[in-house]
């Protein structure tokens, strides 16, 4: 697995893992039945904003992730992120490795902290994965999320310095 910077034209192998991912309805609060090109917009953002992917060399591009500054001006010192894994290699460390990467490289580029300003709270396994890597819930919005199988459910803040 390679991971680095994506290019323009890997846009056609991010946008499936995108689709598969927002459409279900769980994780991310873009409305399920985005567009290509409006995602793409969403997604494949200008600098300062950057775009990663990991590449299998085997099966291509698997995850991607955006890192970008969480708030203009006198709050661009803060980072934000956000990651999507293939459905298909959830559980198998792609996910660490990619957030690893790009926690590193949000230090690199002199952030001084990271905040997830909205993580669902019933995404068990990517709540336990930023845990696991330092980040503390700084705040709950109740019910801040309308989950497709499960209703209404809490949305997290999520937040560590760098």
């Amino acid at each position: 697995m390679t991971i680095r910077l994506a290019r323009p034209d890997d846009w056609a192998s991010i946008w499936p893992i995108w689709h598969a991912v927002v459409s279900a309805g769980e994780t991310y609060v873009w409305p399920p039945t985005t567009p290509e090109a409006e995602a793409q917009t969403f997604w494949m953002l200008p600098a300062p904003a950057e775009v990663w992917v990991v590449d299998d060399e085997t099966d291509g591009i698997v995850a991607t992730a955006t890192l970008k500054p969480n708030q203009q001006g006198l709050g661009d010192h803060v980072a934000n992120a956000s990651f999507m894994v293939d459905p298909s290699r959830a559980g198998r460390g792609v996910g660490r490795s990619l957030a690893e990467t790009v926690l590193a490289r949000a230090r690199e580029l002199g952030y001084a902290a990271m905040q997830f300003n909205a993580v669902v709270a019933t995404n068990e396994r990517a709540v336990a994965l930023w845990q696991s890597l330092g980040f503390d819930v700084v705040g709950t919005i109740p019910e801040g999320f309308r989950h497709a199988t499960l209703g209404p459910v809490d949305l997290l803040i999520m937040y560590r310095k760098l």
